[in-house]
Parts: C-alpha cells; sequence; structure tokens
C-alpha cells in the first residue's frame, strides 16, 4: 500500500539537466513528494488544465522557456481564478533587477536564483517545502522575495 505524498511539486524547465538535478536534490530532502515536470510553459499550461484540482502546493517555474515563457505562465495562472492563490516560485538561472521586479509586481512568491552546488539546491528545496504557505505574505516585501544560494 502506497502512501499519499505529503506534497505535491510542479517544475516547469525546459533544461532536462536541471530538472533531474532537482528531481534528484527533492529525493534527498523529501522522499514523499510528489513532482510532475513539464518542459515549457505550454506542457506546464497543459498540466495544469489536466490535473488541477486539486492544485499542487507549489510551482516552481523557469522564466526563459521556449513556447511560453515562465512571466507568460505567472501571468495566467494568476488571471486563473481556480489557479491564483496556487504558491508560484520563480526558479531561474537570471538575476536582473528589473526581471526580478517585475515577476514580483505579478505576483510570484519568491524568487529563487538557480544555486551552483547540489548542496544549496536541496538547502533551497528545502525552504520552499518549510514555508507556511498559509501564514506566507501574498505579496512578500522585496527585501523577503528574492534568495541567492
Amino acid at each position: 500500500m502506497s502512501q499519499k505524498p505529503n506534497k505535491s511539486i510542479f517544475l516547469a524547465d525546459d533544461d532536462a539537466d536541471d530538472c533531474m538535478l532537482f528531481e534528484d536534490a527533492l529525493r534527498e530532502v523529501s522522499n514523499s513528494t510528489e513532482l510532475l515536470t513539464a518542459n515549457d510553459g505550454v506542457e506546464l499550461m497543459n498540466l495544469m488544465e489536466t490535473t488541477v484540482p486539486p492544485p499542487p502546493d507549489v510551482i516552481f517555474l523557469d522564466l526563459n522557456m521556449p513556447r511560453k515563457n515562465g512571466f507568460e505562465c505567472l501571468e495566467q495562472i494568476r488571471n486563473t481564478k481556480a489557479w491564483e492563490s496556487i504558491p508560484v516560485v520563480i526558479f531561474s538561472t537570471t538575476s536582473q533587477e528589473e526581471m526580478v521586479k517585475k515577476v514580483h509586481a505579478h505576483g510570484a512568491n519568491f524568487f529563487i536564483r538557480k544555486p551552483g552546488s547540489f548542496p544549496k539546491l536541496k538547502q533551497a528545496i528545502k525552504q520552499v517545502l518549510d514555508t507556511d504557505w498559509a501564514k506566507h505574505s501574498w505579496k512578500p516585501a522585496a527585501e523577503n522575495f528574492y534568495y541567492q544560494y
């Protein structure tokens, strides 16, 4: 008899190596978390339409993806009634200040620059999994929004 996963995570990232590393790090942090991946924004939106409800506990969203980028996905998520309250963590290699400000203004919950090491990736995932989204501000102050590991 298999146990129900504690949490459900969606990851949208077009880099297959990044997805594999993320999954490996997630397994080391929590083996009871379900991970569904999408290779681009179009796949993510299809995944959302076919699997929600129930909503994932959190969406990790890369910004630079083909077909539909992370910013376009964030806008669609925040403008869809059934999805608008799902926590979205921007998970990107970019650290351009204007992009960080833009996704903050459009409703992302955190911005995490992709860590350069496996231990730091595990630390970032653990921080997100440990967040009590019921108590977390949906519009975090800018100084509580951007994390660089």
